[in-house]
């Protein structure tokens, strides 16, 4: 399987997962146009879109959603609650509903969901299994639960939010009201929170870790990696450590699970 980060940030995020022909995005936070040049210019064919996962409604991550998915005539795959709130726009696509208790499939893609804590109608992390390999999403999400942990653990690759770091975000200009929201049990983890989870969750066959919806505001890349590099290296972690960026696309990258690894190897 493929990942491309078309985007990913406070003002979009859209990541591709490629396999057997077909791709499923993971939110759809630009507009279909934008989406359509980002994966144009990656060499993804918008034609080959399966379905659209969606973490929860906020522009960011769903401005796109409903008229990529009916330009496309591909299903749109979240939660009730979050397909509830994407309805008001009036467009009208298909609806696969995504729930702790099922897997939904779309083309080679396996999908599943777990509810996460965020100041949104329901939102939710996002599993993808595809070709032996394992993929999990999980950003805008204020604390880890115990859910999550478990939802995550397992995962080949790894798309995480590292948003802000604690010190500049108190000296970022803010107002408190809003710094408050940010740090809260309904806002974002910050880096600290981020590699702390890595440090929980980490296992052997993880391969791959994207860090996502990185502040361009209260975040840098020295700053983030200066928290999760040492925490990773700590759990003998030698994968790759990616941030994403908001003004992609960035490189596909090969996600392998650990049958193919003894193959190739």
């Amino acid at each position: 399987m493929h990942l491309t980060v078309l985007g990913s940030g406070s003002k979009g995020n859209a990541f591709a997962l490629q396999s057997g022909g077909a791709i499923l995005l993971i939110d759809a936070g630009f507009s279909p146009r934008e989406i359509e040049r980002r994966m144009e210019a990656a060499g993804l064919a918008p034609a080959a879109i399966a379905g659209i996962a969606v973490t929860h409604e906020h522009g960011d991550h769903a401005m796109g959603t409903v008229k990529l998915a009916a330009r496309h005539d591909v299903p749109v795959l979240t939660s009730l609650g979050t397909w509830t709130a994407l309805r008001r726009s009036g467009e009208s696509c298909d609806f696969i509903p995504l729930g702790t208790a099922a897997t939904a499939t779309v083309g080679p893609f396996a999908v599943s969901a777990c509810p996460t804590s965020h100041d949104a109608a329901e939102p939710i992390a996002i599993g993808v299994i595809a070709d032996g390999v394992s993929i999990g999403a999980a950003y805008d999400l204020g604390r880890p639960t115990q859910a999550v942990r478990w939802f995550l653990r397992d995962r080949h690759c790894l798309i995480l939010e590292a948003n802000h770091d604690e010190t500049m975000l108190r000296t970022s200009g803010y107002p408190i009201v809003v710094q408050q929201r940010i740090a809260g049990p309904g806002g974002h983890l910050s880096n600290a929170d981020a590699a702390r989870l890595l440090d929980e969750i980490h296992h052997e066959e993880l391969a791959v870790v994207v860090l996502a919806h990185v502040s361009q505001r209260c975040n840098s890349d020295g700053a983030l990696r200066a928290v999760i590099e040492p925490a990773l290296a700590a759990r003998g972690y030698r994968g790759d450590i990616i941030v994403a960026v908001q003004d992609g696309p960035m490189t596909a990258l090969r996600i392998i699970g650990p049958a193919q690894r003894t193959l190739f190897a």
